[in-house]
């Protein structure tokens, strides 16, 4: 349940206590071993209270992700595909530099691939897929183009967060943009 301001007071430090002790075991452990039970103890509910919310942990996770997709998209609305990509590999990295350790788990950890193919397909139907260039592309040469910037980018913020963040956040934005951008427009030219 995302938290608008209008909920109950209890409603809204029950939500965020859930979400917070969600964080906190999924830095620690694996998701498949976090437990309703153990989320309530962390988060110092009971599970009566939980299960007003969510269905099980799966729905919270789906909540979240849904949440990190929609706000990434509502920052690249009006961008146009494949014209404003620098710009929205740079808002991307800007994006997710802001988030948290969860959305770090999620973005980086292979465990998640599923999860991570659903944000970016939420992303590619309200962005690639309006393009009129794109769209004049067969299936399979979409399917390599958006393979390759999905997999680079996110491979990219994933070894920047591995390192521990050691290159400043612009330099790894312009590298990106770099080993990104220049690789797609010869595949544009070509098809």
């Amino acid at each position: 349940m995302k938290i608008t301001g209008a909920e109950d007071l209890r409603v809204q430090k029950s939500i965020k206590a859930i979400r917070k002790a969600f964080t906190e075991l999924i830095v620690k452990k694996d998701y498949e071993k976090i437990t309703v039970k153990e989320l309530c103890e962390v988060a110092m509910i009971n599970k009566k209270t939980f299960y007003q919310y969510y269905k099980d942990v799966d729905a919270l996770l789906d909540e979240i992700q849904s949440e990190y997709t929609s706000e990434y998209l509502e920052i690249v609305k009006d961008f146009e595909f494949p014209k404003d990509l620098i710009k929205a590999n740079r808002e991307f990295f800007l994006y997710s530099s802001k988030q948290d350790a969860l959305y770090e788990k999620i973005t980086c950890c292979g465990k998640f691939l599923p999860l991570r193919k659903k944000m970016l397909e939420k992303v590619m139907q309200n962005t690639w897929l309006k393009s009129e260039s794109f769209n004049s592309l067969n299936r399979f040469h979409q399917e390599v183009l958006l393979n390759h910037i999905n997999t680079a980018t996110v491979e990219m913020y994933k070894q920047w967060i591995e390192s521990g963040k050691k290159i400043p956040l612009v330099e790894i934005i312009k590298l990106s943009q770099t080993i990104i951008f220049d690789g797609i427009k010869g595949f544009l030219k070509k098809y």
